[in-house]
């Protein structure tokens, strides 16, 4: 299965490399992708990271999911970003799935993607979660869209995913292998 996941100056560096991570654990192809004009993008905290790929070069159409990671200028990066907005919408319309946490999820609402859905989001975004109803929880799934709250939950998202593409006996091998306390 193949993941995308965005990367933007100012992206909260733990969700994004945190998800790669236990995504990648999880058996899953997963590509960072710069939508930043170079390959470095450099995230909230000053810590540069490396993309595998620039938005321009990549062919989205064999994608399985697409995941947006935080961070408040990241996200409203992601946002700005209008071949990325079109995919999502792209994504969203073929019943794909796409997966936000922390600030990101804004930009969800920001195109009427959360319009009737169940969605979390990092503490004072939700007024950003247009047409969503606020869940005041770690991760909630509605549907096609997987939505996190915060860094602190970039386990337990990552996690969501992985069972959502690979099962939960897997995520719950990569979480025994890391030896997470899961609920």
């Amino acid at each position: 299965m193949k993941v995308f996941l965005f990367l933007a100056t100012g992206f909260e560096e733990i969700e994004a490399i945190g998800t790669v991570d236990i995504l990648r654990r999880g058996g899953l192809d997963v590509t960072t992708v710069s939508i930043t004009d170079e390959l470095q993008v450099l995230g909230t905290h000053n810590i540069p990271v490396s993309a595998d790929e620039m938005f321009e070069n990549v062919d989205f159409s064999s994608g399985d999911l697409l995941v947006l990671p935080g961070g408040g200028s990241g996200s409203e990066n992601l946002g700005s970003h209008d071949g990325l907005k079109n995919l999502l919408k792209q994504y969203a319309g073929a019943g794909k799935k796409i997966a936000a946490i922390c600030a990101a999820p804004m930009v969800l609402g920001g195109l009427g993607l959360l319009q009737g859905k169940r969605a979390t989001c990092y503490p004072g975004y939700e007024e950003t979660l247009r047409g969503a109803t606020i869940v005041d929880a770690g991760v909630v799934k509605d549907g096609n869209i997987i939505t996190g709250k915060g860094p602190g939950y970039t386990f337990d998202f990552a996690l969501a995913l992985v069972a959502e593409l690979q099962g939960q006996v897997k995520a719950g091998e990569v979480a025994a292998g890391l030896q997470w306390l899961t609920n």
